[in-house]
């Protein structure tokens, strides 16, 4: 297994359920051949630098995965033909990994969202403390 990260960007006009279906039918294609996936983050709407297929703003997802290189291949193909994914990019982070490196990824990916997610609410009642006053 190598070890990969990839990021999409979905139309912004799909619906709720059409984003799940992609994102299951993703996630399910790296598990099927016993692939595993260390972190997955929805990031959500963000403006795009310019314009892809005429949108001018994107669903992004990322999504950290072990996986052959013959499901990055046929991910990728799955991308190209979606008319809903605008882009795609998918990176080689290791050429091997144990399934100790992946529980040890898995957790320190979770411990880095907890530490964001800790920040965010701390700026959130920093920003709130000052609105008070």
């Amino acid at each position: 297994m190598r070890r990969y990260e990839t990021i999409y960007i979905l139309r912004p006009g799909l619906g709720e359920n059409e984003i799940t279906t992609i994102i299951e039918n993703t996630n399910q294609l790296i598990k099927d051949v016993d692939g595993s996936i260390i972190s997955f983050q929805k990031w959500g709407m963000k403006k795009l630098a310019y314009l892809i297929k005429k949108e001018s703003q994107g669903f992004y997802v990322y999504c950290d995965y072990t996986a052959t290189p013959e499901v990055v291949a046929e991910m990728e193909r799955k991308f190209r033909i979606d008319d809903a994914v605008l882009k795609y990019l998918t990176v080689k982070l290791a050429d091997s990994i144990t399934a100790e490196q992946i529980v040890a990824a898995a957790d320190e990916a979770e411990a880095k969202l907890a530490a964001k997610a800790l920040e965010d609410e701390e700026s959130d009642s920093d920003d709130s403390d000052d609105e008070e006053e």
